[in-house]
């Protein structure tokens, strides 16, 4: 049985701020920014490495700076002190079948493992890349992947997405304990992850897989990463006032039987690259193959979310190249999907929120919402460039009148006119994304910065 572990308590942090490059295209005249400032709450120049398979109980203090070499596994307790630094080192790349190369320093918590993870708002918990003032990029390495015991919708043989070969501890998920408890993350951030093990096979910032509700999640922040942000594959883990910050990929994606509960969450995209599988605020998935009978059936409940795109239709409608990448929409809910959102904001993309459906057979997303009446849309606020509703079949959009009663639709080329964010696509401050008062979020009180809300602007959070 997994058991909680005390958290040790000396105030300190490392926030290591700074920028990225681009995935696998380049926006013209893209560059990776130069890092910024580290704020110190603990000046040590102590180092320690990470390998291999942490079996027993290892502890983690704010004295030290920690490094991740290769895929770590945790299959014991790991407890890490408010204010610790740990930075994954970069892997060797993929150059064919016969030189697969080395993964980043991944952070992977087992089945049998539990994280004990707790910073503070004013020293958070940072994860980040390997380079220190110079230049971080995205995919400089893993990222983190927690591991559980709760159901999803396949095999439970399934190895989790992003890891290869032969691992050496168990990097299956899933079971039947949907109240399993991995751990604690709470003001912790998550800074230029997405190590690409082989094309098209990159880790998340964060992948959550089979992590039940016994597991906390709050006040985690993932920034610049190369993949998906966050990435739930089933389970039933909650969480609070999440924030992901240009992801290459989607910002949040919920797969494989999802059914937990997530308060106040902030997306914003990147104005300077797209992914080749187009990048979407939400993306929704019942199951990844598209079956319709497996259960349990995707179906997140999504309270107070804010997802902002592109400033611009012109920019919202870019074609980045070699490869291909686009932005998506705001909220794609797609292969049979279920779902509940209230009280939530999207704007910025050419479709707002998008239902799979369109003369599809029974159990596909539109038939759960618009004939059985099971999923939920709100007191929400949705804008599009080109459409704010719409179903699609095939990337064949057509309009879609959500019912309105408590929902507003907007389509213009002004995407906050009516919703009223104070300064959306601005990032000079997290104030920026509240609501303005006498707008339609303000009226509606939705969108996951309420007016005066400063839940994100301590420094465990970053939005440059």
């Amino acid at each position: 049985m997994k058991k909680m572990t005390l958290i040790l308590s000396v105030a300190a942090a490392f926030v290591a701020l700074g920028t990225s490059c681009q995935k696998e295209q380049n926006a013209p005249g893209a560059r990776a920014l130069n890092a910024g400032f580290i704020s110190v709450c603990s000046d040590s120049t102590a180092t320690d490495t990470l390998r291999g398979v942490i079996s027993g109980t290892k502890n983690l203090t704010n004295d030290v700076v920690y490094y991740l070499d290769g895929i770590v596994y945790v299959t014991g307790t790991l407890n890490i002190e408010e204010g610790t630094l740990v930075r994954g080192l970069a892997g060797t790349p993929r150059i064919d079948d016969n030189n697969p190369g080395t993964a980043g320093g991944t952070l992977v918590i087992t089945k049998s493992g539990y994280i004990d993870a707790e910073g503070t708002a004013s020293c958070p918990i940072v994860f980040t890349s390997w380079r220190n003032l110079a230049s971080p990029q995205s995919g400089d390495w893993g990222g983190i992947v927690i591991l559980g015991e709760a159901r999803h919708n396949r095999a439970n043989t399934t190895v989790v997405e992003g890891i290869t070969g032969t691992p050496p501890a168990d990097a299956t998920y899933g079971g039947t304990n949907d109240s399993d408890n991995s751990g604690i993350l709470k003001y912790v951030r998550i800074e230029y992850a997405g190590w690409e093990l082989s094309t098209d096979n990159e880790l998340n910032g964060l992948t959550l897989a089979g992590v039940g509700s016994g597991t906390t999640l709050s006040y985690v922040e993932v920034y610049k990463s190369k993949d998906d942000g966050i990435e739930f594959f089933g389970g039933t883990v909650n969480g609070d006032h999440l924030i992901v910050v240009d992801s290459q990929d989607d910002m949040f994606d919920f797969d494989n039987g999802y059914t937990g509960t997530i308060d106040y969450a902030l997306g914003l995209s990147d104005f300077s690259r797209a992914d080749k599988s187009q990048s979407n605020g939400i993306e929704m998935d019942g199951n990844a193959t598209g079956d319709t009978t497996v259960t349990p059936r995707t179906f997140p409940k999504l309270n107070h979310f804010t997802i902002i795109g592109q400033p611009t239709a012109t920019a919202a409608s870019t074609v980045y190249t070699s490869p291909t990448a686009t932005y998506g929409r705001a909220a794609h809910l797609r292969r049979n999907t279920l779902f509940s959102i209230r009280n939530s904001v999207f704007l910025g993309f050419n479709n707002g929120v998008s239902l799979d459906g369109g003369g599809v057979p029974p159990g596909y997303t539109k038939i759960w919402y618009d004939t059985r009446g099971i999923s939920i849309l709100d007191n929400s606020l949705s804008h599009g460039y080109v459409r704010a509703y719409s179903t699609e079949l095939s990337n064949v959009f057509s309009n879609y009148t959500f019912p309105l009663t408590l929902n507003s639709g907007y389509t213009s080329g002004t995407a906050n006119a009516g919703i009223s964010l104070t300064n959306p696509f601005s990032r000079s401050a997290f104030t920026n994304f509240a609501a303005a008062t006498g707008g339609d979020a303000a009226f509606y009180g939705a969108g996951a910065v309420p007016s005066g809300a400063t839940w994100g602007v301590n420094v465990w959070a970053r939005v440059l």
